[in-house]
């Protein structure tokens, strides 16, 4: 039988062959893959998966490819690095930082985009395309680049010119649409409808996501199949929330790990925060954000598609949603960076910003083993931080003028 059995409505469980559809004619609800879990069970042990790669691919049996995966470039098993000093710094325990920015193109998003080509590539797709708030845009173009296809990428007009460079770089298409991240996804859902192009966040999607649950499965395998306390995870369309919740779920349902307790709590910029909105109001609904003012512009989703979602999966985990000010960003970055040396991109920031909230709220307890989700890398957003760190010490190139700069400085340390 089967391990994957189609596609199904998360709305009203409609069921669909697989293919490159994303929403159900009947109600309009997202499809996500359907899996045989009982079938998985037969397939899968901890002992295959140690003998996997060192990539995404040794869960292959819990993703939805059937050929056509590129291992040569290394995706994911990044590193979960103790965090003792961040720990110390904030009052807990034991700290873990998975650190997703040591990426082929620095973010987790080639998580997403390696299934995503897979599945590309196994409906015959030659153009891949997607709407992006940076990261992605990267992650799209260097898998295209790599695979041969003609590539098309849509960036707000906005977003950080280090990240237009990162996407740019690799020979793809840009197309810099002036408007906001939801105005331009509106705008590629129009062009996904006239052109036969695999948009990876689109008519791709329910396969694309999928990715994201790597993310849950390397953290209970780095701890030695213990499911963590408490996770903390940035929130944009709120994909990767829903999608980590769900990597665990399978792992419980698939027998890799018994039950488990984690709760799983959110993080957004405040600046673009409906979702930490409505759990702060208590509201059934999430109120989209026309004009987002954040310099977090990879979590700038003012709509986000899974918000309802994530929503729900942090209330019944017993998790939390919080939003954070500017200055948090910025001053989440700089402490992640000089007590664990990892420089994170302003989504990072935004998590360390949450995590630290939560902390001296008392919504994580010191006792629990936490995980931050850190999914890009700093060098990909350094005008968030430019006008924020110390000036080089200038000296002249004698000894003298070290001494009276720098040798004072220190001696008076």
């Amino acid at each position: 039988m089967a391990r994957i059995k189609g596609l199904k409505c998360k709305e009203c469980g409609e069921l669909y062959p697989l293919g490159p559809i994303h929403v159900c004619e009947y109600c309009f609800g997202p499809l996500e893959v359907d899996y045989n879990y009982a079938e998985i069970k037969n397939l899968i042990s901890r002992e295959k998966i140690a003998g996997g790669p060192s990539s995404i691919w040794r869960y292959r049996d819990l993703l939805p490819v059937e050929r056509g995966e590129d291992d040569s470039v290394k995706v994911g098993f990044t590193p979960l690095q103790r965090a003792d000093n961040l720990a110390r710094a904030l009052g807990l325990r034991e700290l873990y930082v998975k650190n997703d920015s040591v990426n082929p193109t620095y973010s987790f998003k080639d998580r997403v985009v390696a299934v995503a080509l897979a599945k590309a590539k196994e409906f015959g797709f030659d153009t891949i395309a997607c709407a992006s708030t940076g990261n992605l845009a990267s992650a799209v173009a260097a898998a295209g680049a790599k695979a041969g296809l003609k590539t098309y990428v849509f960036l707000p007009a906005d977003v950080e010119k280090s990240k237009i460079v990162n996407a740019a770089i690799y020979g793809a298409t840009l197309v810099a649409v002036d408007g906001t991240y939801d105005e331009l996804n509106r705008l590629c859902s129009e062009v996904a409808d006239r052109f036969h192009w695999a948009f990876f966040n689109i008519n791709i999607r329910p396969y694309y996501a999928e990715g994201s649950k790597t993310l849950a499965f390397e953290v209970v395998e780095q701890l030695q199949w213990q499911a963590p306390d408490h996770v903390v995870v940035p929130i944009a369309s709120g994909s990767l929330l829903t999608k980590v919740a769900k990597g665990l779920r399978e792992l419980q349902q698939v027998g890799l790990i018994a039950n488990y307790q984690t709760r799983i709590s959110g993080a957004q910029a405040a600046g673009c925060g409906p979702v930490a909105e409505a759990f702060a109001t208590g509201a059934e609904i999430i109120h989209p954000v026309r004009k987002p003012q954040t310099i977090a512009k990879s979590l700038a989703i003012g709509n986000p598609a899974d918000g309802l979602y994530a929503l729900e999966i942090v209330r019944q985990s017993g998790g939390s949603i919080e939003g954070v000010t500017e200055e948090e960003i910025i001053e989440g970055i700089k402490l992640l960076a000089r007590t664990e040396g990892i420089f994170t991109e302003t989504a990072g920031g935004v998590t360390i910003g949450a995590l630290k909230r939560l902390v001296e709220k008392g919504k994580i307890a010191p006792d629990e083993r936490t995980i931050a989700y850190i999914t890009g890398n700093g060098l990909k957003t350094p005008e968030a931080v430019v006008d924020h760190i110390a000036a080089p010490l200038l000296v002249k190139p004698t000894v003298e003028s070290f001494d009276e700069i720098v040798g004072k400085q220190a001696l008076a340390v």
